[in-house]
This record gives C-alpha cells, sequence and structure tokens, in this order.
C-alpha cells in the first residue's frame, strides 16, 4: 500500500519530478511510524502504521520507501504539506522527528495524520537541519510562484500630449503645466 505515493523504478528508488533536485538521503535504518485518525463520524479509532526503509528529501518532497515486510510500500509528502516539526529528545528511547502533515486527496491518509521518524544508525541534528531549511524554502518558492501568478499591472505608455517630449528618441515626461500667478 502506498501513501501519497510516489513513482519508484526497478530499485525501489523515488523517480524525480520535472526539474527536483535531491537534497539528501539515508540509505538504510529510517523507521516511520504513521498515526492515521479515522475521521469518519462512525468510528473512533485511528490507526498506527510502522515502516522500517530508506528516505530521501528533495527540493520538492520527503520521500519513503520501505522493506518488503512492512505495513504500506512508500509514502511521498510535498514539503509545504509539513505543517509542524519538533524535535524530541525522550529521556528513555532513542530521538526523533515529530512532524503534523496536510495530506494529499487520495493518498490514504486522513486530516491529523502526523509521522514520527526516527533513524537505527544515524545522528538526526544534521538531517532535521537540513529538512528544515529546504521546507522553509519550498514554501518560500510556493509563495513567490502564487505571487507572480497574481502578477502585477503591465505598465502602458500614457497617452501622447503636450506634455510629452522626445529626446534622442526616447520620450521624457515634463512636469505638469500650472497656471500663471502673476
Amino acid at each position: 500500500m502506498a501513501l501519497n505515493c510516489a513513482m519508484l523504478n526497478q530499485t525501489r528508488e523515488p523517480i524525480p519530478l520535472p526539474d527536483e533536485m535531491f537534497i539528501t538521503t539515508v540509505d538504510s535504518g529510517a523507521e516511520v511510524v504513521l498515526n492515521i485518525p479515522d475521521n469518519s463520524p462512525d468510528s473512533s479509532g485511528s490507526q498506527k502504521m510502522k515502516a522500517i526503509g530508506r528516505l530521501w528529501v528533495t527540493d520538492q518532497r520527503f520521500l519513503f520507501t520501505s522493506s518488503p515486510d512492512s505495513s504500506f510500500d512508500s509514502l511521498s509528502i510535498p514539503l509545504p504539506s509539513i505543517l509542524s516539526t519538533r524535535f524530541h529528545q525522550p529521556t528513555f528511547g532513542s530521538n526523533y522527528l515529530y512532524f503534523e502533515i496536510k495530506p494529499s486527496e487520495g493518498g490514504g491518509l486522513t486530516n491529523g495524520t502526523d509521522i514520527e521518524l526516527r533513524f537505527k544508525n544515524r545522528a538526526m541534528f544534521e538531517f532535521v537541519a537540513v529538512l528544515e531549511k529546504t521546507r522553509e524554502r519550498a514554501i518560500y518558492m510556493k509563495r513567490q510562484a502564487a505571487q507572480e501568478e497574481d502578477g502585477l499591472p503591465t505598465y502602458t505608455l500614457p497617452e501622447e500630449s503636450n506634455a510629452v517630449t522626445m529626446v534622442n528618441g526616447v520620450p521624457v515626461e515634463n512636469p505638469p503645466e500650472y497656471g500663471s500667478s502673476n
């Protein structure tokens, strides 16, 4: 079962989207625990899924592929869909990164889904810094694209009038004419 599915090649590595750039990879020992609440009115349960595998961070997505015996196959989360992150250092147990996500429609996740990410054989501090910086940049780029989509009005030359003078073929606007007060 793939959640917010990613296209994979024969070696179970994600196929990049157009203009997508890989930032970092964790080749083994990444543990993902998904907590998926059941938002239907007739049920009060939630689903907890756990998998160990590999993960990638690109300039657009957080990607995870699991080992064959896991409860889900792959997970793909657009970086702007990571709503919040928290780094936990429990007294007993390993450090982990907790983040809440906004699910993609039809991806198999529901509102309120959260993820706990642990590494079996790697320190987490460097990864958290890379993920946060990349996520912030992705959010910034998404906002920039939205602003460009709104667009600024196009500049048009003012209608020709007596107040426009041409200097070397370039229009130069003269100051407005004021009535003389003698």
